[in-house]
């Protein structure tokens, strides 16, 4: 069973489906992999074409839903936002702009690939003084981290909490992204795992769960990355502090 945190299925807003009707064939396609509950993650990135605010995201989700009971699709869906780092993520979240994730004290952001910004603690700061707890979409892709794995530390000391892509164990973002995670899984910093399923849907539930279980031989640990902890941010419930 897998419950996804990071997802790009939320029709005709970003760079993931384009339509209700690839969609729903990625639905199909998740639970046949055995994901059973789901939060949509559109980017939002400020100044730029991915900037739909959370009035016009909630419309788009009743019609998903609609649609995929409609089609007899049993994964339970839910609302937020990957939002690109920005200085007034903290603003945008109280204007409505952006979605924490359910509704929660958890947004997930991210950086750019290749660099990170000067002020970006402070910012964090910002986020966790005001209650909301960060999460770092897909850590392991980020070129600072692939050279120096170690410098995620300052970060999970600031408050941030790690969302890997499981899709980098199986490849998809080459041999530099499967190292960093592995490391990262095997210190236990990452809390949750995502899919970060924008056209395509390649991985099994099964398959997986024996990965994880090889790499961090616990099955507890195992079991809060695959659902544990997703079922914390949508009753909206404390992680923990990792480091």
């Amino acid at each position: 069973m897998i419950k996804d945190l990071h997802s790009h299925i939320l029709y005709g807003i970003d760079d993931g489906s384009k339509t209700i009707e690839e969609s729903i064939v990625l639905l199909k396609k998740m639970e046949k992999a055995g994901t059973k509950e789901l939060i949509l993650t559109p980017h939002y990135i400020e100044n730029s074409k991915y900037n739909a605010n959370n009035r016009s995201k909630e419309a788009l989700l009743r019609q998903l839903k609609k649609k995929a009971k409609e089609e007899n699709i049993n994964i339970e869906l839910y609302l937020g936002n990957e939002v690109f780092f920005t200085n007034n993520m903290l603003d945008l979240i109280k204007k409505g702009e952006v979605k924490t994730l359910n509704k929660s004290k958890y947004i997930l952001f991210e950086f750019p690939m290749t660099r990170f910004y000067n002020n970006s603690l402070e910012v964090i700061n910002q986020l966790v003084s005001n209650g909301y707890i960060p999460v770092l979409a897909h850590p392991e892709r980020y070129q600072e981290f692939q050279k120096n794995p170690n410098l995620v530390i300052e970060y999970l000391k600031s408050g941030v909490l790690l969302q890997g892509n499981f899709t980098s164990l199986f490849g998809k973002y080459g041999r530099h992204s499967r190292k960093v995670l592995k490391l990262y899984l095997k210190n236990k910093w990452i809390c949750f795992l995502g899919s970060d399923t924008h056209h395509e849907v390649a991985y099994d539930n099964k398959k997986l769960e024996k990965m994880l279980l090889k790499i961090t031989k616990d099955k507890e640990y195992t079991e809060e990355l695959l659902s544990k902890n997703f079922d914390k941010v949508i009753n909206n419930e404390d992680i923990g502090i990792i480091i």
